[in-house]
């Protein structure tokens, strides 16, 4: 998996921005930080269920927006 310049934000608030980084295959990845961070939104638009503002996510290869 691959995330570069994730953001998103809900109006003039931004919830995650520019957040980048690699998970290799077989990798066990760990996504750490206090309350109010952004993992949860971080996740969510890297599964799809939620739409990014910016940014490019991909999963073996593909897309996620597409």
């Amino acid at each position: 998996m691959s995330v570069r310049d994730l953001t998103r934000a809900f109006g003039d608030f931004t919830a995650v921005d520019r957040v980048t980084f690699d998970v290799a295959a077989g990798e066990v990845f760990g996504f750490l930080g206090p309350n109010g961070a952004g993992k949860t939104t971080t996740m969510r638009a890297v599964a799809g269920v939620l739409p990014m503002t910016a940014g490019v996510v991909r999963v073996a290869g593909s897309d996620v927006r597409t």
